[in-house]
């Protein structure tokens, strides 16, 4: 059942268009024979009583009719996606995705070529998901093509018609289906929706690593993940994403059952499906992450690697701090937990212990000053020196004595000699 009844459902829908003025957009836009509906997530997410993002828009007005309008009350418009039909509208700050209302012409699997439509029922009937095919008339009635308001309801997203001929349409559809899944869905993913996207797999070659990593991590961040990972992994879609690259769904279960403010992190949880250092490393060529995730993800396995168990003493905590970072041992520590099947109060034991280095990091002794004092001079070699050094004070217990630390500069400097 819905969270809230038909009146407190009245109450959002009215809420819904009350923000950022969209009744207004709305009546501006039924005006001069033409009508406009919000459209997809926005009606969903009201009835379903959670955080509404973006709101789209419907319309049977052509994109240059939109362009007319805003312009004629002086609203910024651009024209984002005109040969599919849409135009973005910027009312109050906030960015309205205004698309005309159109027919798939002919499609390669990942893009169509659209024909445009003054039919609110065709339009709906090619989108994706019954959940997502719902719309909101000015006057707070939800125009429903299909089941979209029963399986909101029940927890199930079921593709629009056929399955497979959704997906032929767009490949992408098989991860989006994963995707609400782990975001709306609830028990066994749908059945046939299940088969299609198992069959229809070798399809997502069709789709550029950008699209799959951006609905990898959404699908990731969801409270559902764990069971849309696992439903993936029992119908073997995986190589299709990640070749040769198997996913280590034991690690990611034992994270979220455990891992605190940490359970909603994808770019953790994407760790720990692939914590090995030589997979890590493929992922960002695979999945074109970005140059900040990749680091963390990297340097989260190094220092997970380095972890041989809970009873770390503080020295080596000490070393793994220095040498990684805070934030990296955190991480690292989680990831070590998940793969190792250490039990959460373990995990949480060792963040105890590490507390007092993970709130005052130590700093290195030594300074590049120290090193060139020596006769070394600026570039990888004093690195290495440093670096050297530093490893073998803190091996040392971070001894205080200027002569202590000269003597671990100075073997510093011999050994890099060699």
């Amino acid at each position: 059942m819905f969270p809230a009844s038909s009146s407190n459902n009245g109450k959002a829908f009215t809420a819904l268009l009350a923000r950022f003025d969209v009744a207004r957009l709305l009546a501006v836009l039924n005006s001069d024979g033409e009508a406009a509906r919000i459209v997809g997530g926005a009606v969903r997410d009201a009835l379903l009583g959670r955080d509404i993002g973006d709101v789209d828009i419907a319309t049977t007005a052509l994109p240059e009719e939109v362009m007319a309008v805003a312009a004629s009350h002086g609203w910024k418009a651009a024209p984002t996606g005109i040969a599919h039909g849409t135009v973005t509208l910027i009312l109050g700050g906030a960015p309205f995705e205004v698309t005309t209302l159109r027919r798939d012409v002919k499609t390669d699997g990942r893009r169509a070529i659209v024909a445009f439509s003054r039919d609110f029922a065709e339009d709906a009937r090619r989108r994706d998901f019954t959940i997502n095919a719902l719309s909101l008339s000015p006057d707070g009635k939800v125009h429903d093509y299909a089941t979209g308001l029963a399986d909101a309801s029940a927890g199930l997203v079921r593709f629009m018609g056929d399955p497979a001929e959704r997906i032929r349409e767009d490949y992408l559809r098989i991860l989006r289906f994963f995707r609400f899944h782990a975001s709306h869905g609830r028990g066994e993913p749908d059945a046939a929706g299940l088969a299609a996207a198992a069959a229809l797999a070798p399809g997502m070659a069709k789709l550029s690593r950008e699209r799959i990593r951006q609905e990898l991590l959404k699908l990731l961040a969801a409270d559902g993940a764990l069971a849309a990972v696992q439903a993936m992994d029992r119908i073997g879609l995986w190589p299709f994403l990640l070749a040769d690259v198997p996913p280590d769904v034991p690690a990611l279960q034992r994270l979220i059952a455990w891992s605190g403010a940490g359970a909603h992190d994808p770019t953790l949880r994407l760790a720990a499906l692939f914590p090995t250092p030589g997979i890590a490393a493929s992922l960002q060529k695979q999945l074109a992450l970005s140059n900040r995730d990749h680091r963390r993800i990297l340097a989260a396995v190094a220092c997970a690697g380095e972890i041989s168990g809970p009873a770390l003493p503080a020295d080596g905590v000490a070393r793994l701090v220095h040498r990684h970072g805070p934030a990296a041992f955190r991480d690292g520590a989680l990831l070590a937990a998940a793969t190792q099947g250490w039990t959460g109060a373990a995990h949480a034991a060792l963040l105890r212990e590490a507390g007092p280095v993970l709130a005052d990091p130590p700093a290195s002794p030594f300074a590049s000053a120290d090193v060139a004092a020596l006769g070394i001079s600026p570039g990888p070699r004093m690195g290495k020196v440093l670096k050297a050094a530093t490893a073998a004070w803190l091996d040392g217990g971070r001894p205080a004595g200027a002569a202590q630390l000269a003597a671990i500069l100075q073997k510093a400097v011999d050994l890099s000699a060699d």
